[in-house]
């Protein structure tokens, strides 16, 4: 490999920060770049671009605030031009499942002219430990308005060791993993499972999308909450609920269970009242 560092863009999010500290342990120099780094990458500015992907031997890619929304795809598009230009040997993006934008995102960096790897991911169970579903577990209710759709949650941990084998192996060049968990629930059942694990009572309530953005407004800007009720209804829908094989595609084992993750999870603490 080169050794120049893997520019990692959302170095402190959910993936990035899993995805920095893999390959920091395996001795390959990293680049985590955010808004809040020294030198900084904000999707929202351009002109930070040139300077994060200079100098630099691949790219793992995470877009803010969700890859589906209007703009992401010809700001992917940009990055991967960049990428090329500056001789990058991959990017490995992360995408969503079932998202129409995200997909467009994806065709973007296909046109680029850099070799890929695509990842797309079903919901993360992390959501309900390090994300916003946390204050809902800590109160003993979440409420959402998301019906009894089974959705294949995938662990954050999974997700990071294929992003790493993508970078490090290049039998993923040009390759599209779906991943996602190893079975699906409904977000009833998802909370069930945490409730047992942490021991303590936690429960699931449905609710009205215009009630659930009433609660979201005082806290939150308006277009997130936009983004967040085309989440819950549009993409859990149904459409997204099979299974797919991409963890055991990449990295030749089973993706780990969300039980598995529960229970790992309670025993941090994080979940105690």
């Amino acid at each position: 490999m080169s050794e120049l560092p893997i520019l990692i863009i959302g170095g402190a999010g959910k993936t990035g920060a899993r995805v920095n500290a893999l390959l920091q342990s395996r001795g390959i120099s990293t680049r985590p770049v955010s808004r809040s780094t020294s030198l900084p990458f904000d999707w929202t500015r351009p002109e930070t671009w040139p300077a994060a992907l200079a100098g630099v031997s691949m790219a793992y890619v995470t877009y803010q605030p969700d890859i589906a929304v209007e703009g992401a795809a010809e700001a992917i598009a940009q990055v991967g031009r960049l990428a090329r230009e500056n001789g990058l040997e991959r990017v490995v993006l992360l995408s969503g499942r079932g998202e129409p934008g995200a997909e467009r995102a994806e065709a973007a960096l296909q046109r680029s002219g850099v070799a890929w790897t695509i990842v797309r991911a079903s919901w993360f169970d992390q959501n309900f430990s390090e994300g916003y579903l946390l204050d809902g577990v800590l109160a003993g209710e979440i409420a959402l308005p998301v019906g009894a759709v089974p959705e294949p949650f995938i662990d954050v941990d999974d997700i990071a060791e294929v992003v790493v084998a993508a970078l490090t192996e290049e039998r993923h060049a040009g390759k599209l993993y779906e991943v996602t968990g190893p079975r699906a629930l409904t977000f009833a059942q998802a909370v069930a499972e945490i409730a047992e694990a942490a021991g303590r009572p936690v429960q699931y309530q449905q609710v009205a999308p215009q009630d659930f953005a009433a609660a979201m407004r005082p806290h939150v800007p308006e277009e997130v909450i936009e983004l967040m009720l085309e989440l819950f209804t549009v993409v859990l829908d149904g459409r997204n609920s099979a299974v797919a094989h991409g963890v055991e595609q990449a990295l030749g084992r089973p993706a780990r269970d969300f039980s598995d993750y529960a229970r790992r999870t309670a025993a941090t603490g994080v979940w105690g009242a």
